[in-house]
C-alpha cells in the first residue's frame, strides 16, 4: 500500500487550511494495512456494539480503556522515572462494559495475526490465552509474575535505557531548543501560540512539569517553542500541539516536550447512569489514573481556545508497542501478556468478589471444542469479516489518490 507522499510535508500549510491536509493523511494513513485500519476506525468497531441483538456479558461498570487496541498499550514511566507496561492512550475511556476492552484486544491481535500471514488456529490459541490470562489477572490475589515475551521483554529494556537525548531526536529531530517546522510540526497561528502561553503558566501545568524529583516545585516554567502537532492516526484532525518547556534556569535549567491533546466526547459505549466528569479532558485525565496509574499521575485537565484539552510530559521511557512480525508462539506469548496487563487495569477497581464473580460470568456459552467462551470467539470473527469488507472498501475510495 502507499505511504503517505513526501510532497505532502513538503510545504506545511497554514493554520487556516490544516483541516483539509489533515483528513487526506487519516485517509490514506488508515490504507497502509488492515491492522492501520482497525486502529484508526474505532466508529466501526463502535457501531458493531450497538447492533440489535449483540449479546454480550455485561460486566461490572468500571473504567475502561475504550479503544484497547495493542498499539494503545505500552511502556510508560511514572515522575520517578519507574517503568511498566500498561495502558498508554485513553482518549476513548469511559466508565463501561469491560468485556469491549477484551474484545477489542482480541479484535487487533487477530487482525495482527492475520497480516502476519499466522494460521487460523494460532489466531483461535490467541483468543483462548487472551480469556484465560484475563481472568488470572482479575481473581490473582498477588500479581503473578509477568511471562513476557523476548519483544516486549526488550521493548522494556530500551525504554529504561532511553534519556532526553533520545526524546529529542525521535521527536524533534534536533537537540537545538526549538521545534522544527516540517513534516511532524506546523505553524501555529498567533491565537494559538498566545493561548499555549497562558497554559504554560498556569498552576496546572506549572505542577505537572515540577512533578519530577529532580525538579524543585517553585522552579520557573517558560514556553521555549510550540507548533501543532501531526501525530496519530484517530486524533488527526482534532488540535494536537508540542511544547517545548524550559524548567529551572542557569545550569539547573532543563528542557522538557509536553504533548497537548483536544479531548473529545467519547465514542465508546457508557454504562447507564456512569458517574462520569462532563468536561471531556476530566474524563480522560480521571480514567487514566484509574486504569494506566502511572501515566494518569503525569497528565492535567485544561483550556486552550475554550476547547477542553488533556496535557502530560513526554518521558523518554514511554513506547507504543508496535508489533512487525510474529511467529505463532510469540503471538500466543504476546496476546496473553497484554490481556494480563489490561486485566490488572480493570482488577484494581473492583473488590475480590466483585473480580471473582465477573471471571465466572466470562465463562458463560463456552464451547466443548474451544477454550475461548463463544461469545468472544463469535464476535472476533464477525468483526475481522466486518472490518476486512470496511477496509478494502477505503483502500478502493482513498489508496487510489496518492497512486
Amino acid at each position: 500500500m502507499p505511504k503517505l507522499s513526501p510532497s505532502r510535508s513538503a510545504a506545511p500549510p497554514s493554520p487556516s487550511a490544516r483541516a483539509d491536509q489533515l483528513l487526506a493523511r487519516r485517509n490514506l494513513k488508515m490504507t497502509n494495512s488492515a491492522q492501520s485500519f482497525v486502529r484508526g476506525s474505532t466508529t466501526q468497531f463502535y457501531a458493531w456494539l450497538r447492533a440489535d441483538g449483540r449479546v454480550l456479558p455485561e460486566g461490572p461498570p468500571i473504567w475502561i480503556c475504550g479503544d484497547c487496541h495493542y498499539g494503545n498499550l505500552g511502556p510508560v514511566a511514572n515522575a520517578k522515572d519507574e517503568v511498566a507496561v500498561q495502558i498508554r492512550d485513553l482518549d476513548q475511556t469511559v466508565v463501561g462494559n469491560p468485556a469491549h476492552d477484551v474484545i477489542r484486544l482480541a479484535l487487533s491481535l487477530s487482525s495482527a495475526a492475520r497480516g502476519f500471514d499466522l494460521p487460523g488456529a494460532a489466531t483461535a490459541r490467541m483468543v483462548e490465552q487472551i480469556v484465560d490470562a484475563y481472568q488470572t489477572a482479575l481473581t490473582a490475589q498477588r500479581r503473578p509474575k509477568d511471562d513476557r515475551p523476548p519483544g516486549i521483554e526488550g521493548l522494556i529494556r530500551t525504554s529504561r535505557k532511553r534519556s532526553w537525548t533520545h526524546l529529542a531526536r525521535e521527536r524533534i529531530e534536533d537537540l537545538k531548543p526549538h521545534i522544527p517546522i516540517g513534516k511532524h510540526f506546523w505553524p501555529l497561528a498567533a491565537k494559538e501560540r498566545s493561548a499555549l502561553n497562558e497554559l504554560v503558566a498556569s498552576d496546572p501545568i506549572h505542577d505537572l512539569v515540577t512533578a519530577l524529583q529532580s525538579r524543585p516545585s517553585e522552579a520557573e516554567v517558560e514556553l521555549i517553542d510550540a507548533a501543532y502537532w501531526v501525530k496519530g492516526c484517530s486524533s488527526l484532525g482534532l488540535l494536537r500541539y508540542a511544547l517545548l518547556v524550559a524548567v529551572g534556569e542557569g545550569k539547573h535549567r532543563e528542557l522538557c516536550l509536553v504533548d497537548v491533546k483536544e479531548a473529545v466526547r467519547a465514542a465508546a459505549p457508557r454504562a447507564a447512569n456512569a458517574g462520569m466528569p462532563k468536561d471531556n479532558a476530566e474524563r480522560v485525565v480521571l480514567g487514566a489514573r484509574q486504569l494506566s496509574p502511572f501515566l494518569g499521575d503525569r497528565m492535567r485537565a485544561s483550556q486552550v481556545l475554550e476547547t477542553p484539552v488533556f496535557v502530560r510530559e513526554l518521558r523518554p521511557q514511554d513506547l507504543k508497542l508496535e508489533i512487525e512480525a510474529l511467529d505463532a508462539g510469540e503471538a500466543v506469548r504476546t496476546a496473553r501478556f497484554l490481556a494480563g496487563v489490561v486485566g490488572r487495569a480493570h482488577a484494581r477497581q473492583l473488590s475480590l468478589e466483585e473480580r471473582t464473580r465477573w471471571a465466572a460470568e466470562l465463562n458463560r456459552n463456552r464451547s466443548k471444542s474451544l477454550e475461548a467462551p463463544s461469545w468472544l470467539w463469535t464476535s472476533v470473527v464477525d468483526l475481522m469479516a466486518l472490518h476486512e469488507a470496511a477496509y478494502l472498501e477505503h483502500c478502493r475510495r482513498y489508496a487510489k489518490v496518492a497512486a
